[in-house]
């Protein structure tokens, strides 16, 4: 891995502008706040988004995915374009196109304007995300590194509790607007320090970018996604429909040609014939699939039907982040101690008991406080799962490739809730039709709940489901004092030169 003059082999370079050792840390950790909180900010203004806009239901999943989507489809592809052209550069402009992006989403006219601005905040986001842990590996060293990544990993975690809430505080004393506004001082900020304060690195200068492989993923996952609402909405069989899940098919073949011919790919294809690999691999998609994208629904169920204010449905949904924080707190050492294999299957079962406990609570008069024990019990499987995902599926990958297993782990996890969100609507958009043609005729609130049910149940069945694949098939990997074997300790360089560092939960 080559670096400039101003650092060492991750060393705590000179940053530019001298003085305040922090200051790097802070830059780095603001961004990766940002675009954490943007994943969830959204949720309890979805109402007042639909009122301002006149959106559809659709075009409010669109708002959700369109961002994730972008995200996860360019994650890949940004790493490799940091470690060639520079980290901080590509920060830079991340940040940058980030803070562009978010004024166009609060001055957005429609709901076509605000998906497409969402879209472009997400590949700022996937920018700044693939960028701020290597930047943090080369300005810091030793104990002051250990120290950065834990202020960063919490700083995540944080962002996961407070974006609902802080989205209910702006949409109910401000407007839903100032979600998207409220990024701009904050990027400018991270700006500024980030050109003063943050020493530039790069990877393998000499390597390349796979642009037709990150071309062809981004084509199959917005038609796969685009196929899966519009069958929900207009038919499996509608022309539209079939042509976009037949694109999505030709997509992935050339993606899957283009990853076996050239030298550099996005993915090496063979590390999913190995079988721990490829069920981390699907258990990152799915975990993410079934343990957040519900609470999209959950928020339009508590504002539109229950008729709470937006603050007061932020704080509705704050008991799984909250005990995923507690979890993580307490119970991070002893975690990282285990085989990843054991808190990733158990986990995972806590996040199926989850859904299926409001499966089982949502029903008749059920109120807000019906959410609590799943979401509860969702939340230690969260604090549980998430810190070692990555840890899982790089002890199942070969150490020359522990930077492409990290990069692969959180693209499929950002893949798992843009899906989520396009499979859950589907189900939701057809169990409420159903329950309102059934007998009785129940008004819409009843409907709704029983949507809600639905999809809860689905969730909590995928999850327990995955978990017991994952205790199945994932070896037991021993662990030594830096980690799993074969893994260098987080936010230690791997043998490629890409950082190992944690993913934080929710993101």
């Amino acid at each position: 891995m080559r670096y400039p003059p101003e650092s060492g082999p991750g060393g705590r370079g000179r940053a530019p502008g001298g003085g305040g050792k922090w200051w790097p840390l802070v830059a780095i950790t603001l961004g990766n706040f940002m675009l954490l909180v943007d994943v969830t900010i959204v949720n309890t203004a979805l109402p007042r988004i639909s009122d301002g806009l006149g959106a559809s239901f659709t075009s409010l999943q669109w708002v959700m995915d369109s961002y994730a989507l972008a995200l996860a489809a360019l994650l890949m592809a940004a790493g490799s374009a940091a470690d060639l052209f520079g980290r901080r550069r590509l920060y830079v402009a991340g940040l940058a196109l980030f803070a562009l992006a978010s004024l166009a989403c609060g001055l957005a006219p429609g709901a076509g304007v605000l998906i497409a601005s969402r879209a472009v905040q997400g590949i700022g986001a996937a920018a700044m995300f693939a960028t701020n842990t290597p930047l943090l590996m080369a300005a810091y060293q030793g104990r002051d590194r250990g120290v950065a990544f834990g202020v960063w990993g919490g700083t995540s975690g944080a962002a996961a509790a407070v974006g609902p809430v802080l989205g209910g505080l702006l949409t109910q004393y401000v407007d839903w607007r100032a979600i998207f506004l409220v990024n701009l001082p904050l990027t400018a900020v991270a700006v500024w320090l980030t050109l003063r304060r943050v020493p530039e690195s790069y990877g393998d200068r000499g390597g390349r970018v796979d642009w037709p492989g990150a071309a062809s993923f981004t084509l199959c996952a917005g038609l796969l996604t685009y196929g899966l609402m519009r069958g929900g909405e207009h038919g499996w069989t509608e022309a539209g429909t079939l042509t976009a899940l037949a694109g999505a098919a030709l997509a992935l073949v050339v993606f899957v040609i283009a990853e076996r011919r050239i030298r550099q790919p996005l993915l090496d294809l063979r590390l999913l014939r190995r079988p721990s690999f490829a069920v981390l691999m699907a258990a990152a998609l799915l975990m993410q699939a079934a343990a957040f994208p519900y609470l999209t629904f959950v928020g339009l169920w508590t504002q539109d039907v229950l008729g709470l204010s937006p603050v007061q449905a932020g704080l509705a949904v704050t008991p799984m982040a909250l005990m995923s924080l507690l979890v993580g707190a307490l119970g991070g050492r002893f975690l990282q101690r285990l085989s990843p294999r054991l808190p990733l299957g158990i986990g995972l079962l806590l996040i199926g008991a989850g859904g299926l406990l409001h499966a089982a609570l949502l029903h008749g008069g059920a109120g807000w406080a019906a959410l609590a024990p799943g979401l509860a019990v969702s939340g230690l499987g969260i604090g549980a799962a998430m810190p070692v995902l990555v840890s899982a599926a790089l002890g199942a990958a070969p150490p020359a490739r522990a930077g492409m297993a990290s990069g692969a782990v959180n693209t499929f996890r950002q893949l798992g809730f843009a899906f989520g969100i396009a499979v859950l609507g589907t189900v939701f958009g057809q169990a409420m039709r159903e329950a309102l043609r059934g007998p009785g005729h129940p008004t819409p609130a009843a409907a709704y709940l029983s949507a809600l049910r639905e999809i809860t149940l689905l969730s909590g069945v995928v999850a327990v489901a995955t978990g017991l694949l994952v205790l199945a098939v994932v070896r037991r990997t021993p662990r030594t004092a830096g980690g799993p074997a074969g893994e260098p300790a987080a936010g230690e360089p791997a043998s490629d030169g890409r950082p190992t560092a944690q993913a934080p939960a929710g993101a």
